[in-house]
């Protein structure tokens, strides 16, 4: 149920971010979601290896129980990022879109330990304490019949319901850059995990007080909190993402970036072309040497009926006929060789 509502609101956040649909979701999720089992159960063979080495046929027998998740989101991640990248998605992306779903889904598979009456935590009295059945009490005869122990099931349910609220809340209102919001996910179960797996009383190994799986949370905790150091010092060579429901950058895994970092706007060349074309044709164009070939902005362009020339060597004579009556030139304009003209009026030409 866990991973159906997982892939489900992945798949959403997929079509929401505009990389990808929830077809694309469903077909990386098939084979993460089953590379995570593998990878839990791995994990949990290795760090109990005293139960399994002289019976080799158990460890498949996933169904007998015995997944460590610290396995399951390493090798999760590893296979769901090589297939993301098999279909053109950037990777950062994909993974800061799926990083609530895979909150929410350990939020509900965390509940199988309590049908399964296992996990828990130290003995308490608390009103939420948990109730075992004798059969599933530790194996040790310190606990008598009636103790009641922690739920540490539920506390680890909640605390992934809340780390999914808040990285949804987060992304929405604050722009994220690729795989910031995954790190802000691995930092978050981490910190929860440290400290619920510290009242867990089952078998673990210990080093120097702390189990194994605190050791673990504190290595992921600190690589994440690392890379997000890191992503925000770092110089913004991609825009960064923001959150809602439009996407807006893009992630460094894509291709559209050139090989010096920077964007490449078509348009934007085409415009710079046309430029340094009109200043070529502007090169060859005479510099205006008269009063006359300076067009004045104030004044209204001249017409061809207005303009009358003459062969090369003779001054143009301007006909004033053609205007309003209540308008009468004050002045001509001089132009070009054309010192000598007087006004006539009523008179086509002056040959």
């Amino acid at each position: 149920l866990g991973v159906i509502v997982g892939v489900w609101l992945a798949g959403r956040r997929f079509e929401e971010k505009g990389i990808g649909t929830r077809d694309d979701m469903s077909s990386i999720a098939v084979g993460a979601v089953l590379a995570g089992v593998v990878g839990a159960r791995l994990y949990h063979v290795a760090t109990e290896w005293e139960k399994f080495e002289d019976n080799l046929g158990d460890i498949p027998k996933i169904w007998e129980g015995g997944l460590g998740i610290p396995g399951g989101i390493l090798l999760g991640t590893l296979v769901g990022v090589w297939l993301v990248m098999r279909r053109g998605i950037p990777a950062g992306l994909a993974a800061n879109a799926a990083a609530p779903a895979i909150a929410l889904a350990q939020a509900i598979g965390r509940w199988g330990n309590y049908f399964n009456q296992e996990l828990y935590g130290k003995p308490t009295a608390r009103p939420w304490a948990l109730e075992i059945d004798p059969e599933n009490f530790p194996a040790t005869p310190r606990y008598l019949p009636g103790t009641t122990f922690h739920p540490t099931f539920l506390y680890e349910s909640i605390w992934n319901l809340l780390l999914c609220g808040a990285l949804l809340l987060f992304d929405r209102k604050f722009k994220v850059r690729p795989w910031q919001l995954f790190a802000m996910y691995v930092v978050g179960y981490g910190v929860g995990r440290f400290f619920i797996e510290g009242l867990r009383i089952d078998e673990a190994k210990e080093f120097t007080g702390l189990r194994l799986n605190q050791w673990m949370s504190i290595v992921i905790v600190v690589a994440g909190l690392a890379y997000l150091a890191w992503s925000m010092l770092r110089p913004a060579d991609e825009p960064a993402v923001a959150g809602g429901p439009a996407l807006v950058g893009a992630d460094s895994d894509t291709d559209t970036d050139t090989d010096t970092g920077t964007d490449t706007d078509p348009e934007a060349e085409a415009g710079d072309e046309a430029h340094e074309a009109d200043k070529a044709d502007d090169v060859d164009e005479p510099v205006a040497e008269t009063a006359s070939e300076i067009e004045d902005d104030d004044e209204p362009p001249v017409t061809a009926d207005e303009l009358a020339t003459t062969d090369d060597d003779e001054p143009a004579v301007v006909d004033f006929d053609d205007r309003d009556d209540e308008t009468e030139p004050d002045e001509i304009e001089p132009n070009a060789g054309a010192n000598d003209v007087t006004p006539v009026s009523g008179v086509d030409r002056v040959d």
